[in-house]
């Protein structure tokens, strides 16, 4: 039985790992910190619309204490900044055939799934994993409590597409029956870094959400965000999904309300600032378009200052809501 090896268990490792293991497929969550801990001594619970469960899932915190087989997948869920040190983590750990012995190394035999924001992961996981897939994501979860994640849908969970990134094999193995099962829609994309695109300029507005907490009157602020991603990208002559692929692949999902959940609920920027974790991913998101721009020569001051602000939140310990829209829009230079 294929085991999914989920490095960085935070919101969207945990549930999808806890939504699989209900399902009977085998998961190993690597997670950190408190989570980890919680997990470890409560089970994982999982609160969605349709009922709140928690789960016993066997729980790790690296790779000293994991047994890896060549019947594992490694899934990438870390936050993008953090991707660079798991893959070094990862990548020469042992991998054991079904008689016992090593085989090789996790880079060597494994596929990775890089399940992760903004366009860079898989980039960061070719230097040391001969098979990786891009994975792109749509699947809304939150997680503020350690060893709780609320997930916002009912049915489908999510949606991935997801394809072969770099030359080699494009089979997926038992992933999409096994992740089909615990209700999630599978897309097989040769193209999938189109798709990651399109996401990515849908996370061009996860700064703002950090930033004011409540976005209320900053439609004008998004739209100037995602028109300078969109102008950049058709610069450097970069493809996206188009809205009517959207709409077809992603116009299913829906949120809904869960049972007792918080009065407010964000994206993985605006949860790593309420987590206080010091750090944030929005420079691989806005900051992205700042670094295309640059390299054409196109500036893109708005995503660029998005990125500046966003830094100095998390490392200053803000939490969303430390500008009103009428400061961040003076500050952003467009009132």
């Amino acid at each position: 039985m294929t085991r999914y090896v989920f490095v960085g268990a935070g919101a969207i490792g945990s549930a999808l790992g806890g939504l699989l293991a209900q399902r009977g497929s085998s998961v190993l969550l690597v997670a950190r910190g408190a989570h980890a801990a919680a997990m470890a001594t409560g089970g994982l619970t999982l609160r969605c619309p349709d009922g709140t469960s928690t789960l016993r899932v066997p729980v790790a915190t690296g790779p000293d204490s994991v047994r890896l087989t060549v019947d594992d997948v490694l899934v990438l869920t870390t936050k993008t900044h953090q991707a660079e040190a798991a893959v070094e983590q990862w990548a020469d750990v042992p991998v054991h055939d079904r008689a016992g012995a090593v085989a090789g190394s996790a880079a060597e035999l494994l596929p990775i799934f890089t399940a992760l924001n903004g366009v860079a992961g898989e980039e960061i996981a070719l230097r040391a994993f001969d098979r990786v897939f891009g994975v792109c994501v749509w699947f809304p979860t939150v997680l503020t409590e350690p060893g709780e994640v609320i997930v916002r849908t009912r049915s489908p969970r999510g949606v991935f597409h997801i394809g072969r990134y770099g030359a080699g094999d494009d089979d997926l193995g038992a992933l999409p029956a096994d992740w089909a099962a615990a209700g999630f829609g599978v897309i097989a994309a040769a193209d999938v870094m189109r798709w990651k695109y399109r996401k990515l300029l849908s996370n061009l507005s996860n700064a703002l959400q950090a930033l004011l907490g409540d976005t209320t009157g900053a439609d004008d602020l998004r739209r100037a965000a995602e028109d300078e991603g969109k102008a950049v990208l058709a610069s450097a002559g970069i493809a996206y999904a188009g809205d009517d692929e959207v709409d077809a692949d992603w116009g299913g999902l829906s949120f809904e309300p869960v049972p007792g959940e918080p009065a407010q609920l964000g994206g993985s920027s605006w949860q790593s600032l309420v987590r206080g974790t010091g750090t944030i991913e929005t420079g691989y998101l806005n900051g992205e378009i700042a670094l295309l721009g640059r390299r054409i020569g196109q500036p893109a001051p708005v995503n660029a200052k998005l990125t500046a602000l966003a830094r100095h939140a998390a490392r200053a310990g803000l939490r969303p809501g430390s500008l009103s829209v009428e400061e961040l829009r003076r500050l952003l230079g467009l009132g």
